[in-house]
């Protein structure tokens, strides 16, 4: 019985501990979140952590690249232009959280204009509220 009942705690300490990792549930609001970039040359970054707004289970980046020449956003074949007037390169996009997420992105840093592929991840564990 006494090994019955330590095995069944055993199990729900597992449960209650994988519960509590991986994906959180934000609730509607404006969070400031973790955001990692890869693909391209190595040599562009977004600013960490970014703006996400939440809104009826949709969510929404302010992407602060560390360069003015980006000219405009791709996302499942869908354009998106700057918001921003001077300074680096900044767009509101939707985000999926805790996922890689491919976006492509036209540079006109080099000679002409390249649409460079990247991937974004926004880790929703790292979310505070704002």
């Amino acid at each position: 019985m006494k090994k019955t009942v330590s095995l069944l705690l055993s199990i729900l300490c597992i449960c209650v501990v994988l519960s509590a990792c991986g994906n959180r549930e934000l609730t509607d609001g404006t969070y400031r979140m973790g955001v990692t970039l890869t693909g391209g040359s190595g040599r562009a970054s977004v600013e960490s952590p970014a703006k996400v707004v939440i809104h009826d289970g949709t969510a929404t980046a302010t992407i602060v690249w560390s360069s003015p020449f980006y000219e405009y956003m791709l996302i499942n074949d869908v354009r998106y232009e700057p918001i921003q007037e001077s300074g680096n390169a900044t767009f509101e996009i939707p985000v999926v959280l805790d996922q890689d997420m491919k976006v492509s992105a036209c540079t006109v840093a080099m000679s002409q204009p390249h649409v460079v592929d990247y991937v974004l991840h926004f880790d929703s564990t790292t979310a505070k509220g704002e």
